[in-house]
């Protein structure tokens, strides 16, 4: 018997959205996969179709194209979604000025813009049923820029930061929004990026199985922000503290002394 649960998940051909999608379908959800490959997208769903009674529907998307994000935009709008998972994104290596414009503009609609629009959509239902779920892969790059990453840095602060935003408008609402911050994870976004994962220590890496089930760990516990790889949570505790207090140091309506003119 198929479930009456549906999940969509971006990114869905390859890597993290691919194992989001084995594990979701062996939850019992019906699955709605969205990627730019569609031979892959097919191969997934007819693999998943063999193993799980879920029904899996493909919609082969290119998330930094206008007209393909409104399609995904009004199936979230129309059809009755429990979980969104937004996992699509990209980061080019490349310094700030040597980055193309094409890149650079690609990367923004599909890690900030695409996100923020489909998390938009997808939010009006799930606040209306009192029910649902929304996953943002972000990344620790989103508290760390590095020489080559200031813009996909840049673009993870603000899943980062949008998703702590919408978690206390929606709360009250039964709905949960999670953001996920992976750290290195063994997938093919190092090769899209330009980058050679051999020339990274192999012991920082965690598999993308080890990924998913610990940020879908976190969502059975109803985390706002979850981090797999950090052993210890105090460390977390202690930058978030950190950053409520900064922000609270800042509501003083002059200018600090260092400032004063002589």
């Amino acid at each position: 018997m198929s479930s009456s649960k549906t999940a969509l998940i971006t990114g869905a051909s390859s890597g993290i959205g691919a194992v989001y999608a084995e594990r979701l379908a062996a939850r019992g959800y019906n699955l709605v996969l969205v990627a730019r490959r569609a031979d892959r997208l097919a191969s997934l769903a007819e693999k998943l179709g063999q193993a799980r009674s879920a029904s899996v529907r493909t919609i082969a998307a290119d998330l930094t194209a206008e007209a393909d994000i409104a399609q995904i935009e009004h199936v979230l709008r129309q059809e009755s979604i429990d979980l969104l998972v937004n996992n699509a994104g990209m980061g080019p290596s490349a310094s700030t000025s040597d980055m193309s414009d094409a890149d650079a503009a690609a990367t923004l609609t599909l890690n900030v813009a695409a996100l923020m629009r489909l998390t938009r959509a997808a939010l009006p239902g799930m606040r209306a049923r009192k029910l649902g779920a929304i996953v943002n892969v972000a990344s620790v790059l989103a508290f760390h820029a590095l020489p080559l990453t200031s813009l996909y840095s840049a673009t993870k602060a603000f899943v980062l930061t949008f998703s702590r935003g919408v978690q206390q408008e929606v709360k009250a609402d039964g709905v949960l929004v999670q953001a996920v911050l992976p750290a290195g994870t063994i997938t093919e976004f190092y090769e899209s990026a330009g980058l050679s994962i051999d020339d990274f220590d192999p012991r920082v890496f965690m598999s993308a199985e080890q990924l998913v089930d610990a940020a879908l760990s976190g969502l059975d516990r109803g985390e706002d922000v979850t981090l797999p790889s950090v052993h210890d949570l105090n460390l977390w505790a202690d930058y978030d503290a950190a950053r409520q207090r900064l922000f609270a140091g800042t509501q003083n309506g002059s200018p600090a002394p260092r400032y004063a003119t002589a």
